[in-house]
């Protein structure tokens, strides 16, 4: 038996963002075991809260889709930081996972990250991106981008958010993707992700994606300073994710909301 926590994280209201499944004290269990919560739970990510194994690092954060690990995801590790520090007043946090050391911080009462580097930039081949718009079922792009820090995210530019939110994906007829669309809004940026490859058809709210956008809007001057982008009202919820771009060192800062909604403990 351990504890366990349901964390809503991003969400404008409760109950709004997306939800990740923490499980503490998970040490001793097998990568086979935590497969099997993910699956069992099927959200977009169960974590696990483990001893740390590298200096400096405050815990270890391995995390699981229903279908396969992921060495960093964005919603994940903020909704696990807010259950790891529970009531206590730490405001800096560093976490341990399958992409290094990431830096997390608390800016205007929220759980931030710091983006960890991209593992693969520039546009996309003739052929990469023909596939992808074709299986997103759209006909023109602005720009496009590799934007990966993990899970394999690419990401098209569209003209507006009313394009973003009018996709209708068709992934049948396609090889699993890791897919982002990003469109300007009145007040931001409107975004959704589509993630067949790790088994999630749409993610409600996207960290890791949003983190690597904006690391190519700061690199291309695209967005400067803090910009907010909206995510999953294509599936029902409202989120937030409030990027702020610290020039001075080139760290780009993803953070929002997070809420615990279900505690308890879980018997595996």
């Amino acid at each position: 038996m351990r504890n366990f926590s349901q964390v809503d994280v991003f969400g404008a209201t409760p109950i709004a963002g997306n939800p990740v499944a923490v499980i503490h004290d998970a040490d001793g269990l097998t990568d086979a075991a935590m497969q099997r919560i993910a699956r069992w739970t099927n959200l977009s990510e169960t974590t696990f809260l483990l001893a740390p194994t590298q200096p400096g690092a405050d815990y270890r954060l391995r995390i699981f889709t229903p279908n396969a690990e992921l060495s960093f995801a964005g919603h994940p590790t903020l909704g696990s930081a807010h259950a790891w520090v529970g009531d206590s007043d730490r405001t800096e946090l560093v976490q341990e996972c399958g992409a290094g050391l990431v830096q997390l911080r608390k800016l205007d009462g929220s759980w931030h990250f710091a983006a960890p580097p991209t593992l693969r930039s520039g546009p996309l081949q003739s052929k990469d991106l023909s596939e992808h718009m074709t299986a997103l079922g759209i006909s023109r792009v602005l720009d496009h981008q590799w934007v990966d820090n993990g899970p394999g995210w690419a990401v098209l530019q569209v003209e507006s958010a009313d394009v973003v939110r009018s996709i209708r994906p068709n992934f049948l007829h396609s090889r699993p993707l890791m897919v982002g669309v990003i469109g300007r809004s009145f007040d931001g940026w409107e975004i959704r992700a589509f993630a067949p490859r790790v088994g999630v058809a749409e993610d409600p709210v996207t960290g890791s994606l949003n983190a690597s956008v904006a690391q190519w809007f700061a690199r291309t001057g695209k967005a400067k300073g803090s910009y907010m982008v909206r995510q999953g009202g294509n599936v029902g919820r409202n989120g937030l994710v409030h990027i702020n771009i610290d020039d001075a060192t080139d760290t780009v800062w993803v953070g929002g909301a997070t809420r615990t909604i279900v505690e308890g403990s879980i018997h595996v």
